[in-house]
């Protein structure tokens, strides 16, 4: 079951700018409506597996208001049967809890959407600074979403922009893993609490690796 209008959309809206405006050199940020799907939104329990599902839900409610206009991306099992379909996966991932990361989100993009995506793999955390002027030139291009994955807790979550100032590089990080049925959430309060924030480059783990689903669709 879907609650696609009970979600919050584009929460990132009105989050606080990570430096005075008089300091930033540089913002790049998705074009385009998207809804934040998150941990349970629609009375499923995924604490601990779906965080990837739902980063790529978010992604695909984007999509879907490039294109089609329809707000309902696929379901968590919809999306484990793509890959299943696909071969990605073998029939027993179906209904298992099985996490998915950036390669099969970029599979599911291309299989519901036919929206292709870029993988950008980043061998630690330390060289992500390195990839700054590549994330400014994909929101800027493309001005979709992306998701980021990768790292020391197997933690997915979307990224919305790029920041660069005088103090250094932030992203915008919209995180999947708020728990709570569809409508639940107060966009102040995803404010408040974080679960949509200007993160600086820095505070990532810099040891892990990460990986970017960089969908490959202009926004109109």
């Amino acid at each position: 079951m879907h609650h696609s209008n009970e979600l919050l959309r584009n929460v990132h809206q009105g989050v606080p700018s990570p430096e005075l405006e008089s300091s930033i050199f540089r913002r790049s940020l998705i074009r385009g409506d998207c809804l934040y799907y998150h941990y349970g939104c629609d009375g499923l329990d995924d604490r601990g597996w779906g965080c990837g599902y739902r980063t790529l839900q978010t992604l695909s409610s984007w999509v879907r208001h490039q294109t089609s206009g329809e707000n309902t991306p696929p379901t968590l099992r919809e999306i484990q049967q793509a890959l299943v379909q696909t071969e990605d996966k073998p029939a027993s991932f179906v209904g298992s809890r099985g996490w998915i990361g950036s390669f099969e989100i970029a599979l599911c993009l291309d299989s519901f959407h036919q929206v292709p995506c870029k993988i950008m793999h980043v061998r630690q955390g330390a060289e992500l600074q390195n990839q700054v002027a590549e994330l400014h030139g994909h929101f800027d291009r493309f001005g979709s979403p992306a998701m980021m994955g990768g790292d020391s807790d197997n933690a997915s979550r979307a990224i919305l922009g790029v920041c660069s100032g005088e103090r250094g590089h932030y992203l915008l990080v919209l995180d999947p893993h708020y728990f709570g049925a569809g409508g639940s959430l107060e966009k102040e309060t995803a404010h408040a609490e974080g679960w949509v924030a200007w993160r600086k480059i820095d505070s990532f783990d810099q040891v892990s690796f990460y990986n970017f689903c960089l969908p490959q669709l202009a926004a109109k």
